[in-house]
């Protein structure tokens, strides 16, 4: 056990990416005995590849600079893109294997295609042609024969390129560096890892420290992918440095953290410096750590640590590696452009946080279920329902044509449809699993096909769910009972208890989930091959209550006024009053606008204004904010008058909402203005807006009229915003 010191701090300032490449970083005189070394680390690249060569650079610039230094990766550069569903990990790896990396651990994705026709032989062949070891002292592959001669159980530095080690040690001209690997547990859940094995990482952390102890190696850096504030049930970064003394450095992954500094747990006196990049290949992370005789680091600065994040798209490209990287771009290129013959003619949103796939309703996850369980029902008529995981849904399709490019990054683990016979409890505790995090973001969150259900977030964890329907094709509801057997498809992952489906798992143990073989993207793009018209919208399948009670489920504005409720962006008029056909404010809007946008209303500057003295402080920053943010204009000549509380109209609503959509996805182009009878008249600029609205689809119109100067209401506003959002995101 190191011994407890007294540790100075050091001064590091941080390296900077330029057009011209690395600045040196200003170090404290290190004192005698003491050791310097740079760490370079990624994490969750996940097959994001086309900046690969730029990371390169840096990664060239940054060992120049600093001789004592390491490469490393904690996991998850499995699933992600199609450079994975075509090459899965290879590609990735020729760049890694020309970049020199000194070790990676394995994250939960380098096990997704376990349960797939050749199992974890892309996996093993990945880890068989690395010019580096793999790290990894709790994952136990004895179970699987692919992996037979691979695995050495053992802390050693004498270590071999391509093979998987508990533990290696790295030698600086006489100064060791012992390192190790861990893999969340929750693995077993949240992927098909099948016969692989993984034990408590506390447990193996204890023995590493250990092991590396007994060798004499008194620096120590953990590598792993257990997440930096991931679930307590499981593991995190967290509580492995406050429970394991002698780790020095925690070099994680998992939760996507982008830590801009090194954040210190003190041990026994001692610090432990954890660090994150973030996610696909953003960031290329950097810390310079002193270590004193002892092993202790002495360059620590109170409760943080000195790091540097190099935005990888700013680097310069490595010629080399573009050279490396060209032959699969080609491929990828030419794959992801084949058009699937589908057109939507509405965005379909499968991104992430508020009103995403996590969480809500979207009219992807609609597609996808209602896909899935058309294909069910020619499988088995008595097929029902239809439910996806939210964690199954990767990414978002654009307007317009749509390619076998985008559904394979939306869909990119190629699960093969189940279809379980569940009872209707079974089917209401998945539903509660399903809501549990609500409104946090849960990768188990059901999308479903053939039902409704309504819930209660303001009630206890398992007693949720107030109602659950079956929805016939011709749309009769049935109530869903408890001791009624249900047919209902959905993934392999999802069936076999993946994302905690304890339920799920205890039916496929029952042998009662059937497995016909059929692929989700290729079930997608067949159903969508077929449809005439793709423009699905959110239709009250999943419903949080709202305590509203001026609206209801059967109201068109429903899904949306939901929608921004839980966003935290719109509320009521009153505590149990929504007002849906009050007209809007132009403070309303601005309001609403920035809480969409997060614009900084505090330090905003005074916008020139005269007539917003009279609002809450609160209301004239908005206003402030949204005027420097360049979204709102004056109402005179002279810019000086707002009218924050004239109603605002529906042809400069569309003004306001043009604005942002320009602002963050520059100009909008289109061919023809929108078709609408009653525009003609109105300005190049009020057509443009309108048009913009049309052709995203986030308003329609009222029997081909647009009316312009009809005021926008509340309810209109809602479902404005709310088919607004994904184009807010940068």
């Amino acid at each position: 056990m190191k011994g407890n010191k007294m540790f100075k701090a050091s001064i590091a300032a941080a390296m900077t990416v330029s057009m011209v490449g690395l600045q040196a970083p200003l170090a404290a005189e290190a004192a005698e005995g003491d050791f310097d070394l740079t760490i370079m680390h990624t994490n969750d690249t996940h097959a994001n590849l086309e900046n690969a060569p730029k990371r390169a650079t840096l990664v060239k610039q940054i060992r120049e600079a600093n001789p004592n230094n390491l490469l490393l990766d904690a996991g998850d550069v499995f699933s992600g893109s199609l450079y994975f569903n075509l090459f899965e990990g290879m590609a990735d790896l020729e760049l890694m294997n020309y970049m020199g990396y000194d070790a990676m651990t394995f994250g939960n994705h380098e096990f997704d295609l376990g349960s797939s026709e050749f199992g974890h032989q892309a996996l093993a062949d990945f880890v068989q042609n690395a010019a580096f070891p793999f790290v990894s002292s709790n994952v136990d592959f004895s179970g699987d024969p692919l992996f037979d001669g691979l695995q050495n159980n053992v802390y050693t530095a004498d270590f071999g390129n391509g093979e998987i080690y508990d533990g290696i040690i790295k030698d600086f001209n006489g100064e060791r560096v012992g390192i190790f690997g861990l893999t969340t547990e929750e693995t077993a859940s949240i992927s098909s890892p099948d016969a692989i094995e993984f034990t408590n990482y506390l447990t193996a952390a204890e023995e590493a420290v250990a092991a590396f102890e007994a060798e004499g190696v008194n620096k120590i850096i953990a590598v792993t992918h257990i997440g930096y504030n991931d679930s307590a049930q499981f593991d995190n970064d967290l509580l492995l440095a406050e429970n394991v003394a002698g780790i020095d450095v925690i070099v994680g992954g998992h939760t996507h953290t982008a830590l801009t500094e090194g954040q210190v747990v003190v041990n026994g006196n001692e610090p432990v410096v954890i660090v994150q990049t973030g996610q696909y290949n953003s960031n290329l992370g950097q810390i310079d750590v002193t270590f004193n005789a002892e092993g202790v680091i002495t360059s620590t600065e109170g409760e943080t640590h000195p790091v540097t994040l190099h935005k990888v798209s700013d680097a310069a490209v490595d010629a080399d590696a573009a050279a490396l990287l060209a032959p699969y771009k080609a491929e990828v290129d030419e794959f992801k452009n084949v058009s699937t013959g589908a057109y939507t003619e509405v965005f379909l949103n499968g991104g992430r946080n508020e009103g995403g796939v996590r969480s809500s309703e979207t009219n992807l996850g609609n597609i996808i279920t209602d896909g899935m369980l058309n294909t069910a029902k020619q499988i088995d008529p008595e097929t029902v329902i239809a439910l996806q995981n939210g964690g199954g849904i990767r990414a978002s399709i654009d307007v317009g044509d749509i390619t076998f490019g985008e559904v394979l990054t939306v869909m990119p683990f190629g699960n093969s449809l189940a279809i379980m016979d569940l009872t209707g409890a079974e089917l209401k505790r998945a539903l509660e699993h399903s809501v549990k995090e609500f409104p946090k973001e849960s990768g188990g969150f059901l999308h479903v096909a053939g039902m409704e259900f309504s819930f209660d977030p303001s009630q206890p964890v398992g007693s949720r769910v107030t109602s659950a329907n079956v929805i016939s094709e011709d749309g009769i509801r049935t109530k869903i009972e408890n001791t009624e057997s249900y047919k209902v498809a959905t993934n392999t992952f999802t069936a076999a208890g993946g994302d905690g489906y304890d339920v799920f798992a205890e039916a496929y143990a029952d042998g009662r989930v059937s497995e016909p073989g059929f692929i989700d993207y290729e079930m997608f793009v067949d159903y969508i091959s077929e449809l005439e018209v793709i423009s699905p919208m959110l239709e009250n399948r999943i419903n949080p209550t709202v305590p509203f009670k001026d609206i209801s489920m059967k109201d068109w504005e429903f899904p949306y006024v939901k929608d921004l409720y839980y966003r935290g962006i719109m509320s009521g008029t009153q505590l149990d009053t929504f007002s849906p056909d009050q007209n809007l404010t132009r403070w309303q809007a601005v309001t609403i606008l920035t809480r969409i946008l997060g614009l900084n209303e505090v330090d905003a500057p005074q916008s020139p204004f005269t007539d917003i003295s009279d609002l809450p402080q609160k209301r004239q920053n908005e206003i402030n904010a949204a005027y420097a943010a360049g979204l709102i204009q004056g109402t005179d000549a002279a810019g000086t008058k707002f009218n924050p509380k004239a109603n605002i109209s529906r042809a400069h609503f569309a003004l306001l909402l043009n604005r942002v959509f320009e602002n963050i996805n520059g100009d909008f182009e289109y061919d023809e203005n929108a078709p609408y009878q009653d525009t003609a008249k109105l300005t190049a600029a009020e057509q443009e807006a309108i048009t913009m609205l049309y052709y995203h689809s986030i308003a329609v119109g009222y029997n081909g009229k647009f009316m312009p100067s009809q005021n926008a209401t509340r309810a209109e506003a809602a479902k404005m915003f709310s088919l607004f959002m994904p184009y807010t995101v940068q």
